[in-house]
């Protein structure tokens, strides 16, 4: 496979950007955001300023919260780009002075750490900024370039491999598995390991290891101390920054039912399959795997994430599971009512709603996501080819 995937947040850039208004983009390393930038200005803003935060001449402007010092950089440019937006100091307050004061501006800010670029845009551009979240690639993107029949054929590569747009396009196994092993060593850390008071890359890269095999199960932060020799406070803290990194994401237990249901624990996922392979080294074939079930949770996990952050659709999604043990590996809300989704590699699993689900919450919906029906959930154009 070669060429462009075409990248559904593009279209979702090009409608939240307003002149004096900046939209903010968010999203791991290697994951397309240069490639969305570029193919923004050529499509939308072909006289736009692009500038990069990691520029020192570029960064001594847009730190200089000095309104003129501003108008200087961006000139007669009606939209500027900032990448790498994390690196300027103040950058949310620069931001605010430029469509503050710069009539008719569009702003594009992009960052590869939402903890930096969340705290300095955050208070500085209230009402002023539209958060786009930007992921490896989503089978609704796939699905344009994808014939049904060709998908399905590649489910296994993305259960391994994953969705990276190099991964994605790359010729063979080999070329995606010496890219991940490069991907997880060098790139993936940096950003957290730039941050202060990180001072165990060693213990940091364990903790990972611990979460691979413990996906679609609840995460004791007490025991995940216990086997990497840190204490609780500290794995709570690399949790929060891996997730602000975008190497994982979490699901709290959904519970209306203090007494029965559990609520307080969380579960941990992988933004990316081959990124969860490479912290494991292993990419071994699903015939020979002993965690095809956990490969196949995260990937719709991750999968159901990005579809429903790409089509606008406002879900809260979490897991259930009573004391007792009956539970949904994935439950969302939305439109004002419940939906239940049981993720099963095999299609004969039950296709029937735990009794106290059904009891306690009688007008939600529940479903088995499977290999011979998901593509409905995470692609639903392809599943009707």
């Amino acid at each position: 496979m070669s060429g462009y995937v075409p990248q559904a947040q593009l279209e979702n850039l090009k409608g939240a950007l307003a002149p004096n208004k900046v939209v903010v983009l968010y999203g791991p390393r290697q994951v397309g955001k240069t490639t969305l930038i570029q193919r923004f200005v050529r499509e939308d803003a072909p006289d736009a300023l692009v500038v990069s935060g990691e520029d020192i001449n570029a960064r001594e402007f847009l730190a200089s919260e000095s309104v003129e010092t501003l108008r200087t950089l961006v000139g007669r440019c009606r939209t500027l780009v900032v990448d790498e937006a994390q690196h300027v100091p103040r950058i949310g307050l620069n931001l605010k002075l430029l469509v503050d004061h710069v009539e008719g501006l569009r702003v594009v800010a992009t960052g590869s750490s939402s903890f930096e670029l969340a705290q300095q845009t955050g208070e500085p551009l209230t009402g002023r900024k539209v958060t786009l979240l930007l992921l490896p690639l989503a089978q609704l993107e796939l699905d344009r370039i994808e014939a049904a029949h060709e998908t399905r054929a590649r489910l296994d590569s993305r259960l391994i491999h994953g969705a990276y747009p190099e991964v994605v396009l790359a010729a063979g196994n080999e070329d995606r598995e010496s890219y991940l092993k490069e991907l997880a060593g060098a790139y993936l850390f940096k950003d957290i390991l730039a941050l202060e008071g990180i001072r165990h890359p060693d213990k940091l890269l364990r903790l990972l290891q611990l979460l691979a095999f413990q996906i679609g199960r609840d995460v004791s932060v007490a025991e995940l101390g216990g086997k990497v020799g840190l204490g609780k406070n500290t794995v709570q803290r690399y949790l929060d920054l891996l997730e602000k990194t975008f190497v994982i994401f979490s699901r709290l237990g959904f519970s209306r039912n203090q007494r029965k249901e559990v609520a307080r624990s969380r579960r941990y996922y992988f933004h990316d399959n081959g990124i969860r392979n490479a912290v494991i080294s292993n990419f071994s074939p699903l015939a020979l795997r002993d965690d095809l079930g956990a490969l196949w949770e995260n990937y719709i996990q991750v999968e159901r994430l990005k579809y429903n952050l790409y089509t606008g659709r406002l879900a809260a999604s979490y897991f259930w599971r009573t004391y007792d043990r009956q539970e949904i590996d994935l439950v969302e809300e939305y439109g004002g009512r419940l939906h239940g989704i049981e993720i099963k590699w095999s299609a004969k699993s039950r296709a029937r709603a735990p009794r106290a689900w059904s009891r306690s919450y009688p007008g939600s919906s529940f479903s088995v996501v499977h290999p011979g029906n998901y593509l409905e959930y995470i692609a639903p154009r392809q599943a009707s080819s």
